[in-house]
């Protein structure tokens, strides 16, 4: 968005600070934007296989801590304040900050992957497990987080609260919502962890995108 915007100093671009930059800000408005969504932002590294083509993930769709804002999108050592600064600039002009969010699965991937956050913390209590130390998988990316859990339910509403609360965020799009949304027997749409975001009052005044499908099923319409 800002790599090639000369009125920015360039240690600057691509970083939250240009997001907010009034260069920025009067771009979008050129082109009538009202509400900007963001890949996600929460702190994320890239896949193992993929640092050893010599590659790295721009996406972001690899999270490693979801209450965290990626501190390779800072220009400074405080992401959290940029960050707040930069929503609260758009917010000014009139723009709307949505977050794509991914819960769904964690950066330590399938059981051979690394350990880095959750699965040291609790390994059997975090992740969907058809048996043993079988991880279900219904992201592709090698684990899927288990929001049949209470713990994991009330952390994901916690994360949530903080970007809508600390930084100000408008709403969010669920990355694979399907997969945050599954019981014993399939996809429910009120599971859990939806019933529980829409029984908190600041999360239910948001706006709240999924995206309906993984790899085991389609809910298109259904939520």
């Amino acid at each position: 968005l800002t790599i090639f915007n000369e009125e920015i100093p360039e240690h600057e671009r691509g970083t939250y600070k240009a997001l907010g930059h009034p260069s920025t800000i009067a771009y979008l408005q050129k082109l009538g934007v009202n509400c900007l969504e963001l890949l996600p932002i929460h702190e994320f590294m890239t896949e193992p296989a993929i640092k050893a083509r010599g590659r790295q993930n721009h996406w972001g769709y690899n999270a490693l801590a979801f209450s965290s804002p990626h501190r390779g999108y800072a220009a400074s050592d405080d992401p959290i304040a940029e960050l707040k600064e930069a929503v609260r600039n758009l917010h000014e002009a009139g723009i709307e900050v949505v977050l794509d969010v991914v819960y769904n699965h964690t950066a330590e991937g399938g059981p051979g992957g690394p350990t880095l956050h959750f699965r040291g913390i609790d390994n059997k209590g975090f992740y969907r497990r058809s048996s043993g130390d079988h991880y279900e998988d219904f992201t592709g990316c090698g684990n899927n987080v288990d929001t049949r859990r209470t713990w994991v339910v009330r952390m994901i509403i916690d994360s949530l609260l903080f970007w809508t609360e600390v930084i100000g965020v408008d709403g969010f799009r669920f990355d694979l919502a399907t997969a945050l949304a599954r019981n014993e027997f399939g996809i429910e749409t009120h599971s859990a962890l939806m019933t529980a975001i829409i029984a908190e009052p600041l999360l239910r005044s948001r706006k709240l995108i999924v995206e309906p499908w993984d790899i085991g099923g389609y809910a298109l319409g259904d939520f």
